[in-house]
Parts: structure tokens; sequence; C-alpha cells
């Protein structure tokens, strides 16, 4: 296969990624589609739901070294791979506010959804600009997601010795989170500060 190519293996995975979200939202609303009523219990549905998303994670990690190590990069898979990431993440995000709705989980949503949208308005302005690279993924960033997608995955097991260690993951993404976009601020302002 050659650089460029559309249907290469990197993008189908990051196509099955996004293929997984209504299937985890299925799983997550709708009991009868996975043989759960009322009477049974919800241990199954959560170590379905924490399947499903740890999948999505890990082939996140997988489509881009699968990307560089065979050649394959492609626009396509440039522009899909952190809009996949991304949809998965803010629907998890949106099922465990209503699982558990209290401030520290809608806040801790409220602001990683929020920078993800503030750093793809930024990315994209700045390409606009000639100046993407300014604006490219950072360490801390790469941290971020890694916390957060564990975070995740915890609270989705829904075991509750385990909250507070969830609850530990996810504000230490939160604060990386938020020093990430400081980061792609401040690489921006000079532009953002013109006139």
């Amino acid at each position: 296969m050659t650089t460029g190519r559309i249907l290469n293996i990197p993008n189908i995975l990051t196509l099955a990624r996004i293929v997984l979200i209504p299937v985890f939202l299925l799983v997550a609303y709708w009991p009868p589609a996975v043989g759960i009523n009322d009477a049974a219990p919800n241990v199954t549905r959560h170590l379905i739901l924490t399947a499903i998303f740890v999948v999505a994670a890990i082939t996140d990690w997988f489509d881009g070294y699968l990307a560089r190590s065979l050649n394959q990069t492609s626009a396509f898979g440039r522009f899909l791979d952190p809009v996949a990431d991304k949809l998965m993440v803010a629907a998890a995000l949106i099922v465990l506010v209503q699982w558990q709705p209290t401030i520290s989980m809608a806040f801790a949503a409220i602001v990683i959804i929020s920078r993800e949208i503030t750093v793809s308005a930024l990315r994209e302005w700045m390409a606009e600009l000639g100046a993407r690279t300014n604006v490219a993924v950072s360490t801390v960033g790469k941290y971020k997601t890694a916390f957060q997608m564990i975070a995740i995955s915890v609270f989705l097991l829904n075991w509750r010795p385990l909250d507070m260690l969830a609850y530990a993951l996810l504000y230490t993404a939160v604060v990386l989170t938020l020093w990430s976009m400081m980061i792609y601020l401040r690489a921006a302002w000079p532009y953002l500060k013109q006139p």
C-alpha cells in the first residue's frame, strides 16, 4: 500500500473506532441489546462498556503507530484520527455525567470537552495561517490523553472501591488538560494578538 491511500489499515482502525461509538451507546442505554434486563446484574454491561472503550483507546494508539511504521499516512487519517478520539471520549464522559450527576464529574467533563473544542479550532485557524506545526501535539497532551483514557475506563467499570482512584486519575487529566491548552494558546499567542 502506498502513502496517502484512504482505505489502509490505520484508517480502517480509526473508522472502526467511530463505529464503536453507537455500539457503546447502545450497550449503555438499551439493555435488551445485550440480554440485560432489570433483574440481571449490571456487571455485564459495565464490563462490556469498559472493553469497548479500552479497545477504542488501544486502536487510538495503534493506528498512529501502524501509519508511521507501515508508511501509510494520509491526509484523511490525520484528519479523522483526532476526531475519532474526541468523539469517543465525549460520548463516554456524557454517559458518566448521567451516571454520576455531580459537580465534580460535570466540571471535569466540561473542562475536557471544552479544551478539545478550543484546541481543534485553534489548530484549524493556525493551519489557515500556515503555522499548524506551532500547535502540534505536545508531550503534556499525550499524558493528558493517557490519564483521561485510564480514568474513564476505571469509571466505566462502576466498581465503587475504585472511585477514589478514578477521580484522582480524572483530575490529573483535568490539570494536564488545562496545562496543555495553555501550551497551545501560548504558542499561538503571537498570531492571536495580531490586529
